[in-house]
């Protein structure tokens, strides 16, 4: 045969293979990292940094798959090619990126071989996690079952395996998605606004480790501050009570205490020289534990801990706080979904879910918001590392179709009915959750319900997560539909600032859970540009933003002083068609430069409490006052405040009020819906277009200040064009 033929089906034959190879799918936006993602490389770190053992296998990499719908059995199913776990069927790093229905069946398929030293072990096999409700096999042989997409499980299946060669699992998986009233947080089958691309089937690693009969399950560290110890707290399994415990704490790598007894459920250790776990000083001790019995070892776990401790205090004004080692400290950080433009809920590699909180701890925030979704593990490591504080949200969800009855109106006052089959379950998922990553110190607040998304038993659901865990604050309703339990009234405010007062707050904490969400769309990092590209103020130009984001962090100042203890922006990257990050969506622009954002919250964290005095009274606390108002040009006359104004009206209303002594600060509360200017003694102090949102809007108007002046002052209002509202304002000064 003619040697150029030969060459030519010689390259046929290669395209072919080359043609079946995993690459990853679609042409939308990729970070970096995604093009450093190969079958062998993907996601290899050890996935349980609070247990670590020396014996696993990673079983990430390309697994056989099928598509299939519900009714097909498992005998019928032909695999069709090859997926990348642990990404998700939908996602580009899958290598598929199919749309997965909720009528669908995913199925997996891949073998493995066991280290001959597993032979007279116990063999364990984990998921990271599934979304959502998921069948094992293991030769053949259902392993086990679990519902939940966001929380890791396991199955002994030593019973399962043969004594030699290749051994076999398969997984089925179906994810309803929003079509359930499940907790599944941001997917949606429409993605639209704040609702993206589903996930489904596995998207966390996957791996097996050997251990003895007799194991560590668990260690839960506790510390406490004033006596500078931890009390480790063990749950071993297929113990016999005769079991003995060697611990080595280790300080930079050098062992500074050992402990050598029979084991006990806890066992409390003193701490030499104990150094304090704080965002500026994030110490960790490391541990090393060995058990036995009878000189035989049985086990063998690294672990580590911290020393904290987070609870709430009044500050020298009476202001309920926030509290890091018995001292008050302001949290501020930025909503963070954890979302990738090729990964979607997976991150591309570890080394890409640390750049983005490395940059966040460059930028100069101590704090930050895990919105509706649970990391893999190794994420909560790196808080604890780097000494980023985390409020760790519940994942939410509702059905779509159910939207009216479940998504719960902010001004609701009965919570959804939700049936017994749900609650059961979501409780069940939020505390695995909770039991799952409350080894984390990084982790300062949990957060229950989020928005009305599926809220139902407020009151209960709230109180057993409070008795549940004591060693952290709970946030039962961030924004929406307040109910008052848990530690702190928090209120979302788009786009400004806001807070509830201290005095109207229920002796609890005020925090703004969510505000902000300024977008700039940068054209060459759009996930789609055929769709509605969007921020909850459009922003165009890197200067417009960092004037905006500037005021925004300038209002929060005067706020912080009078008795708000966290806020949160919204948000850490652009979210497919949400363009209001700090840094683009493909993580390739930071649309602010990190030194100057650190500079810009670093006065936050300066700010001393004080008690503020009121010069114009306004009705936040429900009460009723009277002004000089102007409605359409017609004359001025004393009028009942907050009163209802028709859209595209034009307020006029002056104030008049007294002080005796000069203040450097002044703080502006609108509840006003178009343009506003304010003049402050015939200055012009405000002019804005201004949103009427649940709560009073705040300005600072510190600047103005000096425009006071001792005895009579007047402060003149004018809304025009404004929407349909309700009318008013006041000031307040120290």
């Amino acid at each position: 045969m003619d040697k150029r033929i030969l060459f030519t089906l010689a390259l046929g034959a290669m395209s072919q293979v080359f043609a079946h190879a995993w690459e990853p799918k679609g042409d939308k936006i990729k970070t970096v990292w995604a093009e450093q993602v190969t079958p062998e490389n993907v996601w290899q770190s050890y996935p349980r940094p609070q247990l670590q053992r020396a014996e696993w296998i990673n079983l990430n990499g390309l697994w056989k798959y099928a598509v299939t719908d519900q009714n097909t059995p498992r005998k019928d199913v032909s695999f069709e090619g090859e997926i990348l776990v642990p990404f998700a069927i939908e996602s580009s790093l899958s290598g598929v990126q199919k749309t997965f229905l909720p009528t669908d069946k995913l199925w997996y398929q891949r073998e493995f071989t066991l280290n001959p030293s597993w032979k007279n072990k116990s063999t364990i096999l984990h998921f990271g996690a599934v979304d959502y409700e998921c069948q094992v096999w293991v030769n053949n042989r259902l392993a086990g079952t679990h519902k939940g997409g966001n929380n890791p499980f396991s199955f002994d299946i030593t019973r399962f395996l043969k004594k030699s060669g290749p051994q076999s699992i398969e997984v089925a998986v179906t994810d309803p998605t929003d079509t359930e009233s499940i907790s599944r947080g941001k997917q949606q089958l429409n993605q639209e606004g704040i609702w993206y691309t589903p996930v489904s089937g596995i998207w966390q690693t996957v791996w097996l480790e050997a251990v003895d009969k007799t194991y560590i399950r668990q260690v839960l560290p506790s510390t406490d501050i004033e006596k500078k110890s931890v009390k480790l707290n063990f749950d071993i399994a297929g113990a016999k009570g005769n079991e003995e415990v060697k611990i080595e704490v280790l300080d930079d790598g050098k062992v500074i205490r050992t402990v050598e007894q029979k084991l006990r459920d806890a066992i409390e250790i003193d701490v030499p020289d104990a150094a304090l776990w704080s965002p500026e000083s994030p110490k960790l001790y490391h541990l090393n534990i060995s058990l036995s019995n009878g000189g035989r070892v049985l086990d063998q776990v690294k672990s580590y801990f911290a020393l904290r401790k987070v609870d709430v205090r009044k500050d020298e004004c009476g202001y309920n706080r926030i509290c890091l080692n018995n001292q008050p400290i302001f949290q501020y950080g930025p909503l963070d979904q954890g979302w990738w433009p090729d990964g979607l809920l997976t991150p591309p590699s570890e080394e890409a879910m640390l750049w983005d909180m490395v940059q966040l701890k460059k930028m100069g925030f101590n704090m930050i918001r895990k919105h509706i979704k649970v990391e893999p593990e190794q994420y909560y490591y790196y808080a604890d590392s780097l000494g980023l504080m985390m409020w760790q949200d519940m994942v939410s969800g509702f059905a779509t179709s159910r939207k009216k009855e479940e998504h719960v109106n902010p001004s609701a006052t009965a919570d959804w009915n939700a049936p017994e089959e749900h609650t059961r379950q979501w409780q069940k998922e939020m505390f695995e959750m909770i039991d799952r990553l409350r080894f984390y110190p990084c982790i300062t607040t949990w957060v229950v319900f989020n928005e009305g998304w599926g809220q139902h038993n407020t009151v209960e659901i709230v109180n057993k997560v409070i008795k549940y865990d004591d060693t952290r604050l709970i946030n039962g309703v961030t924004g929406w539909t307040d109910r008052g339990v848990g530690d702190m009234y928090d209120v979302h405010n788009y786009p400004v600032t806001s807070m509830i007062l201290p005095e109207n707050n229920g002796n609890r904490i005020s925090v703004l859970g969510e505000f902000g969400g300024y977008g700039w769309a940068i054209k060459e990092h759009i996930w789609n540009p055929n769709m509605r590209n969007w921020g909850y103020k459009n922003i165009d130009g890197a200067m417009a933003l960092i004037d905006s984001y500037g005021r925004l962090l300038y209002d929060l100042e005067t706020l912080i002083a009078q008795g708000l203890s966290a806020a949160v922006y919204t948000q850490t990257t652009d979210v497919e068609g949400e363009v209001n990050g700090l840094i683009t969506y493909d993580r390739k622009v930071t649309k602010i430069p990190e030194g100057l954002l650190h500079l810009m919250h670093n006065r936050l964290y300066e700010i001393t409490p004080v008690n503020a005095v009121t010069l114009i009274a306004d009705s936040q606390n429900g009460s009723k006052n009277t002004r000089l108002v102007g409605v359409n040009g017609q004359e001025l006359k004393m009028t009942s405040l907050p009163f209802e104004c028709s859209p595209r009206s034009t307020i006029v209303s002056e104030a008049t009020f007294n002080v005796d002594k000069g203040f450097n600060h002044l703080s502006l509360w609108l509840n006003v819906a178009g343009e506003a200017k304010v003049w402050l003694n015939g200055v012009e102090v405000f002019a804005q277009e201004a949103k009427q949102t649940r709560q009073y809007n705040q300005y600072n108007i510190s600047d103005y200040s000096r425009y006071l002046r001792k005895g009579s002052n007047l402060l003149k209002i004018e809304v025009k064009d404004s929407k349909k509202m309700r009318f008013d304002y006041g000031l307040r000064a120290y």
